[in-house]
């Protein structure tokens, strides 16, 4: 599940393999754009803000692109054959003649000029991972709506940038609250601590190919994707309920224990592994 974290590595991987080098294959697979060739063109850079990712291409031009839930880029040396799924789920090619990019599902890519990335990306709050990180900003935005439930405040990109779901679940276990808590009930003392826990849970994960906050081996996360198994602190059942209006909500996982507050009835838990994005 792309966060902050690995859409920032995502965007270092795409950076190794394209910038400073002349496109020799261009290819963007959505009607809009089926014509755009930047072949000839040198990509400058390869940028993440938030969750999105920013290809910026000789002649002022950017490709935005999105990943959301299951979207992927992959980089290929020369002669490699490509993984990512089938033909038909490529939606961007990016090549020159040492690596080919490739993305998968993307459901955004958006060709613009550079000038005006602000129309993809300037409704973001600080970006967690980002030269424009403002912790006061950031915790000024989160507690604006005092009746919103914290998990869909931090959810909230125009609040602050590059929190998913994982990092949701495990940002409110450590500050021992409900994410149904209201923000505005959110204690002082933890409304304090909230931006720097947040920043560093992506900082310390931004090089992993595995997320972890426990600091152990084996689970990696508190509570994100053990419904039923015992919290690792008081060993109480993790608890799962969707967050969020009708098919929209997200699982979020709880211990009721550790974070008592206002929750809805927990859901039946998933015939799923716990998965380890």
């Amino acid at each position: 599940m792309p966060e902050g974290d690995t859409v920032r590595q995502a965007a270092r991987r795409l950076h190794d393999a394209l910038a400073g080098r002349v496109l020799t294959r261009s290819d963007l697979r959505v009607p809009k754009y089926a014509t755009a060739d930047l072949t000839g063109r040198t990509v400058l850079d390869v940028t993440a803000r938030g969750k999105h990712l920013l290809a910026r291409i000789e002649g002022g031009l950017t490709l935005h692109s999105h990943l959301r839930m299951d979207g992927s880029w992959r980089v290929y040396a020369e002669g490699q054959r490509w993984g990512g799924g089938p033909a038909h789920q490529i939606r961007a090619i990016l090549g020159n003649a040492d690596r080919t990019a490739v993305g998968y599902r993307l459901p955004v890519v958006e060709l613009l000029r550079t000038r005006d990335e602000d129309r993809a990306v300037g409704h973001l709050g600080p970006d967690l991972l980002g030269p424009d990180w403002d912790p006061d900003r950031a915790l000024a935005n989160l507690l604006g709506d005092p009746s919103r439930p914290l998990g869909e405040a931090l959810l909230d990109q125009r609040n602050l940038a590059g929190i998913g779901n994982v990092f949701k679940s495990e940002l409110c276990f450590l500050l021992g609250v409900t994410p149904w808590l209201p923000t505005g009930e959110l204690p002082a003392e933890r409304a304090a601590q909230l931006p720097g826990l947040a920043r560093k849970l992506l900082e310390s994960n931004r090089e992993r190919p595995v997320r972890n906050t426990t600091g152990l081996s084996d689970p990696d996360l508190f509570v994100y994707g053990r419904a039923s198994r015992p919290c690792l602190r008081c060993r109480t059942p993790i608890r799962l309920a969707d967050q969020g209006d009708g098919s929209r909500g997200r699982p979020t996982y709880w211990c009721p224990v550790c974070q008592p507050g206002p929750a809805p009835t927990p859901s039946r838990p998933r015939r799923t592994a716990a998965p380890r994005w």
